[in-house]
């Protein structure tokens, strides 16, 4: 669709009446002329003042003449209909990355548990940028500019060879580089969209006798494993850049033992296995169980919603979801607690000034009056709503604020340098930010995910009502209730029995092992009965026994100004069962989702395990008692069919 068929169909427009079609949607965050054609009609919704009077109704049109301009409108779309063979999807598509349903074909089955796919059983590269393209995301800080991948040099990662760490250095992705190609998923009928994410790598194995320790930040996001059970539910395996292992795993319920008072805020539960996928290798699991506070300490909370209402967000998975979810978890506060509303779309605006949850009436009714239109302007709208976070803050209470969006951020001082800096500050001061994501087509997780990770948050994706309850209701405490704060684990693995091991996922998450004890680095948080899940595939080395090494975990108490606390936790051999299938339910179901995922994001470790044989030890380990491993089974079927 062209310019002037935007600007005619928005001749007709009623927002009271009509729903915004996608293609115009995209017109106004794409086209400044629609934009300010939109903007001179439509204003975004401020309640500020609830008790303002109604505004006056809107004139109709008789609907002879809706309908005639209507009919102008459409009038490309039917010229072209014979041309696209019955397809009116005509935009072009910018996904994320090609994934591994680009090759219907059997993965071969590698001859070394250390072996690399040769490159012709590599996907074909994803095409390069257009040089606006490239100067705009640099612009916006989601790429590194030219000058930095110079200054730098080529990140890359050491292939996997027969001689555990040999072989020339295979260039990669840059760390924080997004690609951005067409989709390989999107098949006949699918709307093509400009899904962003960002390619962190993988990890490969790594030699204890060079470095024995591996450090990272704790991370309980679930983002990655929701949106790929979205995309896999419609018919399209996600895109490989988009699937985080650590979300798949830790998505998942584990029964960890819980901590006891003199444990301080959380517990360690290790357990291990021999690999079902590779007799040469072994399986560790790390597990992290945060204490749960009692109902009668669980201090106020203070919310500030920032809602993104821009033109993208018009539709019932994004707009129509997030009403959904906020009303869910307003219901859910107490008296003491807070709701606060900013909503921005072109430029931002107070919908709520800090109300009492009691009030709900009020909050419900400034939430029903959210719109969609206008471009997205979310450098204002989040400076907007830690001016009002820092109005309703409260030592001691749970200050936070929550992002509601599909992550579109194109107009504005939208630099994430500048935000990282703005957020981060106000993390340091105590108000934490928490991102819940919507909607496909235009998404952008790369945004999401910083933008949590920036506030010392949590990410979430919410792909349905259903998890829409689950974040906002049913683990609310969970969500908001912070017991630990730069949470950072480092394993280190003896080199006397462990020849070598990889951690699996993660990667975004890498601290150097020197910052280990900088307590100046930041690192994730753990909220009430929050569980953290990470598993190891090791080589021990022939002969070898004893103690495979030590885990530490360090962290801060909730507040400002809290030192850091240093805890070590044994590795021991007794922890280790002698075969797969009796090892814990829990620990195989662990299994299943890391490998599931590393195989959808075409991880080259898992090139030789079959989704067939993973469905098979789904089935095996699936715990009647949780629905989610249920679930699990059904996407591990359902990607199976799709990749055949």
């Amino acid at each position: 669709m062209t310019r002037d068929d935007a600007l005619l169909y928005l001749e007709s427009f009623d927002p009271e009446t009509d729903e915004l079609p996608d293609w115009v949607a995209e017109a106004i965050d794409d086209d400044d002329a629609v934009r300010e054609a939109f903007d001179a009609r439509f204003t975004p919704w401020d309640a500020s003042d609830l008790a303002q009077p109604a505004p006056p109704a809107r004139r109709q049109r008789p609907a002879w003449v809706s309908w005639t301009m209507r009919m102008a409108a459409l009038f490309p779309l039917l010229v072209c209909l014979p041309v696209g063979g019955g397809t009116l999807f005509l935009t072009t598509n910018y996904q994320a990355d090609i994934d591994m349903a680009s090759s219907a074909e059997p993965r071969a089955a590698s001859p070394g548990y250390m072996s690399t796919p040769s490159p012709s059983a590599r996907p074909a590269p994803a095409p390069q940028m257009s040089a606006g393209e490239r100067e705009a995301l640099e612009m916006l800080g989601y790429v590194s500019t030219t000058a930095d991948a110079e200054k730098s040099g080529a990140l890359s990662h050491r292939p996997m060879g027969d001689d555990l760490l040999g072989g020339p250095a295979v260039p990669m992705t840059g760390r924080f580089e997004e690609r951005l190609a067409p989709d390989a998923n999107t098949g006949e009928g699918e709307r093509p969209g400009r899904e962003r994410f960002t390619d962190y790598g993988r990890n490969d194995f790594e030699s204890t006798s060079e470095d024995p320790l591996s450090t990272f930040s704790i991370d309980v996001d679930t983002a990655s494993y929701t949106f790929a059970r979205r995309r896999i539910r419609e018919g399209y395996l996600p895109p490989t850049t988009s699937v985080r292992p650590e979300e798949f795993v830790n998505y998942l319920p584990y029964d960890y033992a819980p901590p006891r008072e003199l444990d301080g805020p959380f517990t360690v539960n290790l357990d291990g296995a021999p690999s079902p996928f590779d007799t040469r290798t072994l399986l560790l699991r790390v597990g992290v169980q945060g204490k749960r506070l009692a109902l009668d300490r669980q201090p106020p909370v203070h919310l500030t919603f920032l809602v993104d209402t821009s033109g993208s967000m018009h539709s019932a998975d994004k707009l129509g979801l997030v009403k959904y979810a906020m009303g869910e978890l307003v219901k859910e506060l107490s008296d003491g607690d807070t709701v606060a509303i900013v909503a921005y779309a072109g430029s931002a605006g107070v919908v709520l000034p800090p109300t009492s949850a009691t009030q709900q009436h009020t909050v419900l009714r400034a939430l029903e009056g959210l719109r969609a239109g206008g471009s997205t302007a979310m450098g204002a709208g989040i400076d907007a709503a830690y001016r009002l976070a820092s109005q309703a803050y409260q030592q001691g209470a749970v200050n936070r604020v929550v992002i509601l969006s599909d992550g579109d951020a194109n107009v504005g001082a939208t630099s994430h340098q500048a935000l990282s800096s703005l957020i981060r500050d106000h993390a340091k001061r105590g108000i934490t930010l928490t991102t819940a994501g919507f909607g496909t087509g235009n998404y952008n997780d790369t945004v999401m995910e910083r933008l949590a990770n920036d506030g010392d948050g949590n990410y979430f994706y919410i792909d349905d009502q259903r998890q829409a309850r689950r974040v906002f209701v049913e683990q609310l405490t969970s969500t908001l209730m912070v017991i630990a704060k730069d949470v950072k684990i480092q394993v280190e693995l003896d080199p006397d029995v462990v020849e070598a091991y990889r951690l699996v996922g993660y990667e975004n998450r890498d601290i150097a092992d020197r910052d280990f004890r900088n307590d100046a680095v930041d690192a994730g948080e753990i909220g009430s009965g929050h569980r953290v899940t990470a598993l190891y595939e090791v080589v021990l080395r022939r002969g070898a026994a004893g103690d495979l090494g030590t885990v530490r975990i360090r962290n801060k108490a909730p507040g400002p100004d809290s030192p850091a606390v240093e805890r070590s936790y044994p590795l021991p051999a007794q922890a280790l069962v002698p075969s797969f299938t009796q090892a814990d339910p829990g620990f195989r179901m662990a299994v299943v989702a890391g490998w599931f995922a590393q195989i959808l994001g075409d991880n080259p470790h898992t090139s030789s395990v079959s989704l067939d044989r993973l469905h098979a030890f789904a089935q095996g380990a699936a715990r009647a008692e949780y629905p989610e491993d249920a679930e699990l089974v059904d996407l591990i079927g359902r990607a199976r069919d799709l990749q055949r």
